[in-house]
């Protein structure tokens, strides 16, 4: 199993909104998640990886943050569940889409597994 589906497993029990690797082509709820790997590295037989989570909503910014606090929330308790054993918050900050109109934040993460 990569690392990626274990750290979807574990956020699809800790999240309110459902969580996927790429936004639903049909039905697409009112809001959810995206994670994204943005890059990875090994050093020392240490694998991390860097990933994007966006959290979107169709309602407003605000709720878009209020998704985005809980998404940190979940991953910074990651390490203690499965198998991670650092989570650390590189940044997080307001991605909306001008194009599609939804609203969206994106917080980056480096993933120590």
């Amino acid at each position: 199993m990569i690392i990626e589906e274990q750290i979807l497993a574990y956020l699809d029990e800790k999240l309110t909104a459902p969580v996927y690797m790429e936004t639903p082509a049909e039905a697409v709820p009112r809001e959810y998640h995206v994670l994204i790997r943005t890059g990875s590295g090994r050093n020392d037989h240490i694998d991390h990886i860097t990933l994007a989570a966006q959290s979107i909503s169709a309602d407003s910014l605000y709720r878009a943050a209020q998704l985005n606090e809980e998404m940190k929330a979940a991953l910074d308790e990651m390490p203690d569940h499965i198998g991670v054993y650092s989570a650390k918050l590189n940044s997080d900050y307001n991605y909306t889409d001008t194009q599609t109109k939804k609203y969206r934040y994106q917080a980056v993460y480096e993933i120590y597994f």
